[in-house]
């Protein structure tokens, strides 16, 4: 039982990091403004490998996490500092008379 759990484990790891690539690839394809569908697809298929995986695995008792290291590209940039914004002065309107000229 000890040597499922290993290979559960080693294919839970390899699944994610293939996983993590097709997203990276998706990302990119959307960006273009191309076609992912079939990626996508792939991606969904994973998903459902992963949780008959993740299933088997809890049934076995095994619980603790599955660390993956990865390089990773986070999907939005951290944001920017905001800049103060001045509120807009209020403007009086004069009579024409009265302006200086």
């Amino acid at each position: 039982m000890d040597n499922r759990i290993s290979e559960i484990r080693r294919q839970i790891r390899a699944l994610r990091v293939s996983m993590l690539e097709a997203e990276a690839i998706m990302r990119e394809q959307v960006n273009r403004d191309e076609d992912c569908s079939f990626v996508a697809g792939d991606i969904l298929k994973m998903r459902t490998v992963m949780s008959l995986l993740v299933g088997e695995r809890t049934m076995l008792g095994d619980s603790e996490p599955i660390l993956v290291n990865s390089s990773f590209i986070p999907r939005r940039a951290p944001a920017a500092p905001r800049s103060v914004v001045a509120m807009p002065v209020k403007r009086h309107l004069v009579p024409a008379e009265k302006r200086a000229r």
